[in-house]
């Protein structure tokens, strides 16, 4: 690919536009997307500019959100030019390059397309912002009862040109409601004589246009389907279908932010290299400066302890080990259990028999944490073994729970158990290992 790059830089300063454009358009889509995104910004337009119709299209959606709103900017001028672009764009994949733009671009952009493409979009576009309505096109194939399977064939021959997949075609009675769906493999090795009807059990696995995009996620999990029809709240009526390579975006989107949201960042953020600093760092300060004032917390009970520390001062060694540790635990702990109700492995009413679970483990990750750390106390303070081993049990035990609760108690809010970050996480278990610490160190040395 990196040839192929050279290769095209070479043709765009020769000016050679015939041989460039040939060789573009010789390329498959995903390459072509791969050229555009290591490319200069004004390369990306002269090599998108190049591309025929239906190349563009396919390319268009490949690209990122920046680099498809960097193409729109820059052929503003040439309305023709937008509006085959966006009338030839899937719609589904129209509708998310459309939530992405502020209100007013949207509303424009919508003017370029057909009065029947416009109504789709608009259609989509007012379906909740997570909802299967956002996700599903209304390009598809389906077949009456009483058509035989060569009846079907023709139909399909016929309409199948701009269907979103074909692996699937659907059975709608009179009314359009969706009473089965039928695979191409089934078609194939019927008859050509045999009625639909005769091929088809009523028995059928769909989504509601009103659900949340994450039980889409589930339902192709568990039913390992290629594409799913849509349909309407209240009769049943088919509507659009969701792919599998729909289900893939998602999954990427929704993996990212929980990953921003586990590390504490407020909004998901783009690529870091793109995004602008303003961006950045409102992304990030929120969160941090919540727990700058949590943090506040440990420092009064170290200053609590304050005689202690002076007559023991040997206790602040081990301050950050002991303290650190509890907060990995529960990070890891949380990792777990966010992971877990995510996929369905574990349920809101598992938690009870959860923390007995935990309890354990993190009873003998305790253990084995403070033979460690004793090991290390005792070369540099022996007086303090009894203190730090019994600490380090304690705080692993808590971080671990801490770490196990935090997602469920976040899911019972109705908030993303994402939203249990590790920096909060390690806040309340360092709270907490510091007055453990001193507490048990009062303790022993009896201050």
């Amino acid at each position: 690919m990196t040839e192929t790059k050279i290769n095209f830089k070479k043709l765009i300063k020769k000016r050679d536009w015939g041989t460039l454009k040939t060789a573009l358009n010789e390329l498959e889509p995903v390459a072509i997307a791969e050229v555009i995104e290591e490319s200069s910004e004004a390369n990306r337009i002269i090599i998108f500019g190049l591309l025929e119709t239906k190349q563009s299209t396919k390319v268009f959606k490949l690209l990122d959100q920046d680099m498809q709103e960097e193409i729109i900017d820059e052929f503003a001028g040439n309305i023709r030019r937008i509006s085959r672009l966006l009338n030839n764009i899937r719609p589904d994949d129209r509708t998310a390059f459309f939530v992405g733009l502020p209100g007013k671009v949207t509303q424009k952009l919508i003017e370029h397309l057909s009065p029947e493409e416009r109504k789709i979009t608009t259609k989509l576009l007012g379906y909740p912002e997570e909802s299967i309505g956002r996700l599903m096109t209304p390009q598809y194939v389906a077949l009456k009862p009483d058509f035989t399977v060569e009846e079907a064939f023709r139909h399909i021959r016929k309409q199948g040109e701009n269907s979103e997949t074909l692996n699937v075609v659907y059975i709608l009675d009179e009314d359009e409601k969706l009473i089965d769906d039928i695979t191409i493999r089934e078609l194939i090795l019927a008859e050509p004589t045999q009625k639909i009807a005769d091929l088809i059990d009523y028995r059928f696995i769909s989504l509601n246009a009103m659900e949340d995009q994450e039980t889409a996620i589930q339902v192709f999990k568990d039913y390992d389907r290629v594409a799913l029809p849509v349909v309407d709240e209240e009769d049943g009526i088919l509507i659009g279908i969701v792919t599998f390579d729909d289900i893939l975006d998602v999954v990427e989107l929704e993996s990212t932010e929980d990953f921003h949201k586990f590390g504490a960042f407020r909004d998901t953020v783009a690529n870091p290299l793109k995004e602008r600093i303003g961006s950045l760092y409102k992304s990030r300060v929120v969160w941090l400066v919540a727990l700058v004032f949590m943090n506040v917390f440990s420092g009064a009970a170290i200053m609590r302890f304050e005689n202690l520390i002076e007559a023991v001062v040997a206790l602040v060694f081990f301050l950050p080990l002991l303290i650190d540790s509890g907060g990995n635990a529960g990070s890891q702990s949380a990792t777990l259990m966010i992971r877990s109700l995510a996929i369905g492995d574990v349920q809101m009413k598992d938690w009870y028999k959860l923390i007995g679970r935990e309890f354990l483990v993190s009873f003998l990750l305790g253990i084995t944490m403070a033979i460690g750390v004793a090991a290390v106390a005792s070369f540099r303070a022996p007086e303090v073994i009894p203190v730090v081993a019994a600490t380090m049990v304690a705080t692993v035990m808590l971080g671990s729970t801490v770490g196990l609760l935090l997602p469920f108690i976040f899911t019972k809010l109705k908030l993303d158990p994402a939203t249990a970050s590790a920096p909060l996480i390690t806040s309340i278990s360092d709270i907490g290992g510091v007055i453990i610490y001193f507490s048990v160190a009062n303790w022993y040395f009896s201050l």
